[in-house]
């Protein structure tokens, strides 16, 4: 059974930076994908970054430029860079993966704050 553990999260100014961090245990093989998504309070869930498994990304227009997706194959974990942080950034932060089925973390608090 893939586990996935997000780590990293708290509370920041607007203009700092953050790395999130999801160990990935429990997998027999590679992952097809990983992602960061995030959720606001009253709002939906939203991709924020995706990583395949051959190294392209993508990213959400909100962070492209401030946000750095990371990690590969064959490291048990992915990471996600998050400078210049912005008030709308905070949110709950999901890592997602893709295997033979899709599995979820159960999310870590960011929040940013003057």
């Amino acid at each position: 059974q893939v586990q996935l553990v997000e780590s990293g999260g708290g509370l920041v100014q607007p203009g700092g930076s953050l790395r999130l961090s999801c160990a990935i245990s429990g997998n027999s093989f590679s992952w097809i994908t990983m992602a960061w998504y995030r959720q606001a309070p009253g709002k939906e869930r939203d991709l924020v970054a995706r990583i395949w498994s051959g190294g392209r990304t993508s990213y959400a227009d909100s962070v492209k430029g401030r946000f750095t997706i990371s990690g590969d194959t064959g490291k048990n974990t992915v990471y996600l860079q998050m400078n210049n942080l912005k008030l709308e950034d905070t949110a709950v932060y999901y890592c997602y993966g893709l295997w033979l089925r899709e599995y979820w973390g159960q999310g870590t608090q960011v929040t940013v704050s003057s």
